[in-house]
């Protein structure tokens, strides 16, 4: 680096430094100084953001048929819930355990895994956001046990409560607004680059449901994160999804940048207050006691995949459902209808699946009694 770059580059980074430390609300200020302060942080903004460009404008392009394929052997899925997204893997009971990874493995079981991580909490503060190595080497290491067992695995970024504007988990630190969308694209360079020689049966996921903050900012922020991911992985299948959580509802707003091997996702719980009745984590609780599946309730599910097919047509992408599933306290018989009605209505419509979740409150297995639920195995995955 040639003496006066160094320069530049000191003089800038005290500058975000300080642009993190000052307040943003520096309009009380009077007078040219605090004019001088604004502009000059508005400056390092626009420079830093501008270190990840998005993808290159262009028409739209037709999906490849490696991505169509892998769409296709996701198959009957499962995620890894209430493991890596929590804030600490432990902290909400449930680790990545042999024993999870050796059901996996299991005949009939399933084709594919999704794999939830909240890398925020295990990254640096800073607009480099730094992941720590020793949970990079053990989300590695799953990762390659997992696709040891021969299924495609979607590896994802999950709960980075602070980018969707919600509130922090336990455990988690707050960082500066300034660095938030940084330290997103920070991290997936560093997970693209980590992961850039994995098999094509690795599948990236940019986000998951993103919401709040987010609505407005989705687009230009995911067509960022691909162009960090392509540098990279050029030809790696890479999923998105719209936001709202993830909803069908929200697809008409989603705007793809033109690249062959990105897919779509959407997330299902519909009807809602008969998927989360009882669920702790909701305010108010929802009454428990609610039966599926009424004509209304079925209509509304069948309206919402067929939003999801039509969308999936005019994108001119493959879509899956990343999530769907009835939580524990639901009447047991209607939990299974629910499942069932929703597994008819995902094959009619070619659409593959991953189950929310293995081994919590929605689980189709019982850590506790260290067997699966055969009711719901069954009405998911067949005897």
């Amino acid at each position: 680096m040639q003496p006066i770059e160094r320069r530049r580059l000191i003089q800038r980074t005290r500058t975000s430094l300080l642009c993190r430390v000052v307040p943003r609300a520096l309009g009380w200020m009077v007078g040219l100084a605090g004019a001088a302060m604004i502009a000059a942080c508005n400056g390092v903004l626009s420079q830093t953001i501008e270190a990840y460009p998005p993808m290159p404008a262009g028409p739209p392009v037709p999906v490849s048929a490696a991505a169509q394929a892998r769409v296709q052997a996701l198959g009957r899925g499962i995620n890894f819930g209430n493991m890596l997204e929590a804030p600490r893997e432990g902290a909400w009971g449930l680790r990545v355990e042999d024993k999870f990874i050796d059901l996996v493995g299991e005949p009939g079981f399933v084709q594919s895994v999704r794999l939830p991580v909240r890398w925020s909490a295990h990254a640096s503060a800073d607009a480099a956001a730094t992941i720590d190595p020793v949970f990079f080497a053990r989300v590695e290491d799953v990762v390659q046990r997992l696709s040891a067992k021969g299924v495609t695995v979607v590896l994802n970024m999950h709960h980075y409560r602070q980018l969707d504007g919600d509130a922090m988990d336990e455990g988690e630190t707050i960082v500066a607004p300034a660095v938030l969308e940084l330290r997103f694209l920070a991290m997936w360079r560093q997970i693209a680059r980590r992961f850039a020689h994995a098999p094509p049966s690795l599948v990236f996921e940019l986000y998951n449901e993103p919401h709040g903050r987010l609505d407005k900012r989705w687009n230009d922020l995911l067509s960022r994160a691909l162009h960090v991911v392509r540098e990279s992985n050029p030809d790696r299948v890479v999923v998105v999804g719209p936001v709202t959580w993830n909803s069908p509802t929200a697809l008409p707003r989603l705007v793809l940048p033109p690249d062959p091997n990105l897919v779509l996702t959407v997330h299902l719980y519909e009807p809602f207050t008969f998927t989360h009745q009882g669920a702790e984590w909701f305010k108010p609780a929802l009454p428990v006691g609610v039966d599926c599946c009424d004509a209304a309730q079925r209509r509304t599910m069948d309206e919402l995949l067929d939003q999801t097919v039509r969308e999936a047509a005019r994108l001119g992408r493959p879509a899956f459902v990343g999530e769907f599933g009835a939580y524990g306290k639901a009447p047991p018989s209607a939990r299974i209808a629910y499942v069932r009605a929703m597994c008819e209505g995902m094959a009619q419509r070619g659409l593959p699946w991953m189950y929310w979740e293995l081994a919590a409150g929605f689980g189709v297995y019982d850590p506790a009694a260290g067997r699966f639920r055969d009711d719901l195995k069954q009405a998911l995955y067949g005897p």
